[in-house]
């Protein structure tokens, strides 16, 4: 079980002290994704964590390749004015590890080649010495379009090549990893805890991995992978009975209007994005996940079915029931509005307001709760190859976006996620791409309308309203 926990005064968790993880592979294998995914999950559980990039510090100092030596970027004879380069942006990156480490932050993941076995032993007795633990992460790879889909998706397009022709600067990524397989030496000591990964997922092998978060560390990284998917998010349709928690009713009839609808929609939206990639829709499976109720599993309903509108045959469909992506508990709140939860309970509103996210009200769940409960869900997702959409509840859709997109725990009641609105998420190397979508102005789109039934729906739809949904101290930092 994992989510956002606690704090301490130390600021670690876990009792796990401090761990450098040392990345280890020649250029395009996948260390950067593996990073950034990893960052990404180390913070969902409350750990301060961070990713230090040797080569985005050395363009931040010196910039793109154009101004860089013609040979700094081979491990064998070099000038002394390379040398003294070379050790300086070293230096300075090894400096934000301190920095980072002295400012309470727990995990420091290095991206960086460390692909000798000298330089990886210099770096770990330092930090060893200073009591932080130090774990080896290599990445392999022996798939040579998986290497070159890396070059053309992620290296070509970073500082270093604009400008470039592509093909050129293919070629000319292809005679560095050259230049580095020549020097590089494969994590083989025994000295320090080490993970070896191989094609980003297909293969891990661990040495002598140590506690919890050591441990959880290895368990996440079995269950990623870096092929290409796209992941859309949709609220579930408008149900006959919108503001009980309590009563499992089927969709209204503008409810199955919007699936069909929204059925429509994302199929043009994916036919148009798969054909940009050159890959037939047909071709390629959508996997859609909903909850275990009904209005959440019914809007999934008309992807299972064909209709005269309906121009091609429907794409391969698998749909998915999973009971943790059941909306929030409100408690006793379940049917009343704002203004009556003011009314009724309000010493409990106080305490609301104040944490949104930790508070949880009477009978009910908290955000955090909801958290700890799709954890496991999150882990599917990483685990997920195929396109996925969700159709689920306004707070299970916060929470996982949350988690992708990289936001605070305190900022997850703020997400906007309107019925209506078709959220597109493409996981990359470097983080995700997101965007939002408007398909529906029907029945249901608004939560804030005089009148309309979902304004009852409070705990799953208040959030749409922002004000006074985060704690003081972040309004105070963002004014």
């Amino acid at each position: 079980m994992v989510a956002p926990l606690y704090t301490t005064a130390s600021g670690l968790l876990f009792h796990a002290g401090k761990i450098l993880v040392l990345t280890v592979g020649l250029p395009a294998r996948g260390k950067t994704h593996i990073s950034r995914a990893l960052e990404r999950y180390l913070r969902w559980t409350g750990i301060k964590t961070q990713v230090i990039s040797l080569g985005d510090y050395r363009r931040k100092v010196i910039g793109g390749t154009q101004k860089l030596p013609p040979d700094y970027f081979k491990l064998g004879e070099k000038s002394p004015e390379t040398i003294a380069l070379r050790q300086r942006i070293s230096d300075g990156c090894e400096q934000l590890i301190w920095d980072f480490f002295n400012a309470q932050g727990q995990v420091v993941i290095y991206d960086a080649n460390n692909g000798t076995r000298e330089r990886r032993q210099k770096i770990a007795e330092k930090f060893v010495s200073a009591g932080i633990h130090v774990i080896m992460l290599e990445s392999l790879c022996d798939d040579e379009q998986m290497i070159l889909a890396n070059i053309r998706s992620v290296k070509i397009s970073s500082p270093d090549y604009r400008g470039w022709d592509p093909d050129k600067a293919v070629r000319d990524y292809f005679k560095r990893i050259s230049d580095h397989e020549v020097h590089y030496e494969p994590v083989e000591e025994t000295t320090y805890p080490s993970i070896r990964i191989k094609n980003v997922g297909d293969n891990i092998m661990v040495n002598d991995i140590r506690g919890y978060l050591q441990s959880r560390i290895v368990f996440f990284l079995m269950n990623i992978h870096n092929r290409f998917r796209t992941i859309y998010f949709a609220r579930s349709g408008q149900s006959l009975i919108e503001h009980s928690y309590k009563a499992d009713s089927d969709l209204s009839p503008a409810g199955w209007e919007y699936a069909e609808k929204l059925k429509e929609f994302v199929y043009e939206r994916r036919t148009k994005m798969l054909e940009s990639r050159g890959v037939d829709p047909a071709e390629r499976r959508l996997v859609i996940w909903t909850s275990a109720r009904r209005r959440s599993h019914h809007t999934a309903w008309p992807f299972l079915t064909t209709s005269p509108n309906d121009s091609s045959p429907p794409p391969s469909v698998k749909i998915m029931e999973r009971p943790q992506m059941a909306e929030i508990n409100p408690g006793v709140w379940d049917g009343l509005t704002p203004d009556e939860v003011r009314q009724y309970y309000p010493d409990e509103w106080e305490r609301f307001v104040k944490d949104p996210y930790a508070y949880r009200a009477p009978r009910a769940e908290s955000y955090h709760d909801l958290c700890v409960r799709l954890e496991p869900t999150l882990i599917e997702l990483e685990r997920q190859k195929e396109d996925l959409l969700i159709i689920g509840h306004a707070s299970v859709i916060r929470c996982i976006l949350a988690y992708l997109i990289g936001l605070p725990a305190s900022e997850i009641p703020a997400i906007e996620v309107a019925r209506g609105d078709l959220i597109e998420v493409i996981p990359t190397s470097y983080g995700v791409y997101s965007q939002a979508y408007h398909f529906w102005d029907g029945p249901g789109r608004s939560n804030t309308n005089s009148g309309s039934p979902d304004e009852k729906n409070f705990y799953e739809n208040y959030a749409e309203d922002t004000k006074g949904k985060r704690r003081p101290e972040i309004e105070n930092v963002e004014a």
